[in-house]
């Protein structure tokens, strides 16, 4: 019986979706369920394999991105709902977006946007986790990290690209978002292990914007605070001292992120990387002189140095600090977009699609926009708008999407989606697949128990 499977597994690898079919009769004792699993899996692999990133660069717009004033802007909406701003024509013909993002207006010949993304849930954490493990928040309340939590899509991204020696598998800069004081679940390696838990570096920027102060959380590097020959004598000695210890299980997860630091530390990729001064001074200034431009610069850098994914919490200023600006504009929307949040994140953002494409990595480098959920269609009275799930925006560059496209619609006011809404699970799947991953590969929790990485379907964007 197991030769007799082993042949029928060659046949179904080598045969197209017709000669399968075809097939069929010939496959003897093959049940009808296993076989469309075994042809499910088959073209899942092919087309997986088709993915052309070979890494990932998430902007992460922490708070909830209002869709209104940059991705969907509704120009022929009441008042109430269609706010102060107006929408710009952009590179490519038929889509406009917000009048206060001009240099990304220019750039969307290299964008897919979706407007018809939408979950459940109106608390920050909470949709923060929707949109960075692609499935639905398992607690109530203020969410913290745990180790029964899905793991987040740069965990599971490290899972099948590992790095080279020296080189951590997932980075986040340039601080871990936090919300009421607490650490938020969904950027972690939950049931993976720590092991999978995407490192914090710090960013070397100027800071016109708002102080930079020091960050919560002890897992966060700051490498511009580093003697390198301190911590190699410190290293040796370490060494010398130390006797093998035979127990495992925390053990082994302190020995992963010590030999990792050490390595950071000592090798010249990352801190090569991490020296922005090294940088063009053009590029670099084309970024923006503030820790959003900065943080997204230093994100090129260390996937060149062979990270194969890197988390930017974009925004103006140190949130950790308690001295920068975040996307929840429940007050003042307007003002706060137009002076602060929307300079940072469009500069920014639009020199790292440029740079990419000067370089000839873009379609290497996939570029995602995510952010927590939208916010409400109508106008509060304090000139804000407040938390809203129901609809938003989204964006994806590079590792081959079409760019110059929009996919799905929200309604005349931005409050539903109107055409091919979607939702998180869809656009992980789309992402593994960009990455060459299938969006069925299996991983396991911490009971050995199979999971897909998604459960979404891909979306028709490459």
């Amino acid at each position: 019986m197991n030769s007799q499977n082993a042949g029928i597994s060659k046949v179904v690898k080598q045969f197209s979706r017709r000669n399968m079919l075809a097939a069929t009769a010939s496959l003897g004792g093959l049940a009808l369920p296993s076989f469309l699993r075994l042809r499910s899996a088959s073209a899942e692999t092919i087309t997986a394999n088709r993915g052309r990133a070979k890494a990932c660069i998430i902007i992460y717009a922490w708070g909830g991105m209002s869709h209104h004033e940059t991705w969907d802007p509704k120009p022929d909406a009441p008042a109430e709902f269609r706010g102060e701003f107006n929408p710009i024509e952009t590179a490519t013909p038929g889509i406009q977006i917000g009048e206060h993002m001009p240099h990304l207006a220019r750039q969307t010949d290299k964008l897919a946007i979706i407007r018809s993304i939408h979950h459940d849930d109106s608390a920050h954490g909470r949709g923060m986790y929707w949109n960075l493990t692609g499935h639905k928040p398992p607690r109530v309340g203020n969410i913290p990290p745990m180790r029964n939590d899905w793991p987040s899509l740069p965990a599971v991204v490290s899972k099948f690209s590992p790095p080279l020696r020296g080189v951590p598998s997932a980075v986040r800069l340039p601080y871990p978002m936090v919300d009421n004081g607490t650490l938020q679940a969904g950027e972690y390696g939950g049931w993976l292990g720590a092991k999978y838990d995407p490192i914090v570096i710090r960013t070397p920027s100027g800071e016109p914007f708002g102080g930079v102060s020091r960050s919560l959380g002890s897992q966060v590097l700051n490498l511009g605070e580093v003697d390198f020959e301190r911590v190699a004598a410190r290293n040796r000695l370490r060494a010398s001292l130390e006797r093998p210890l035979s127990t495992k299980n925390d053990f082994e997860s302190f020995q992963h992120f010590r030999s990792l630091a050490n390595d950071i530390l000592l090798s010249s990729a990352v801190k090569d990387a991490y020296d922005l001064d090294k940088e063009d001074p053009k590029i670099r200034e084309s970024y923006g002189n503030h820790i959003g431009g900065q943080s997204i610069l230093l994100a090129r850098r260390l996937t060149e140095a062979g990270v194969p994914i890197v988390q930017v919490c974009c925004a103006a200023g140190d949130l950790n600090g308690a001295q920068g600006d975040m996307w929840d504009t429940h007050g003042d929307n307007f003002n706060r977009l137009k002076n602060r949040l929307l300079p940072v994140f469009d500069v920014g953002t639009a020199a790292l699609l440029q740079d990419l494409s000067d370089r000839g990595t873009l379609d290497d480098t996939l570029v995602l926009v995510l952010t927590d959920f939208g916010r409400t269609p109508r106008i509060n009275p304090g000139a804000g708008r407040d938390h809203y799930p129901n609809v938003y925006s989204i964006a994806l560059a590079g590792g081959g999407i079409q760019g110059g496209q929009v996919y799905g619609s929200s309604d005349a006011t931005g409050a539903f989606p109107e055409t091919q809404a979607c939702g998180p699970p869809d656009v992980h799947a789309t992402i593994f697949r960009c990455l060459g991953i299938s969006p069925r590969a299996e991983i396991r929790d911490m009971l050995g128990r199979p999971f897909p990485v998604s459960d979404g379907n891909v979306l028709p964007l490459l």
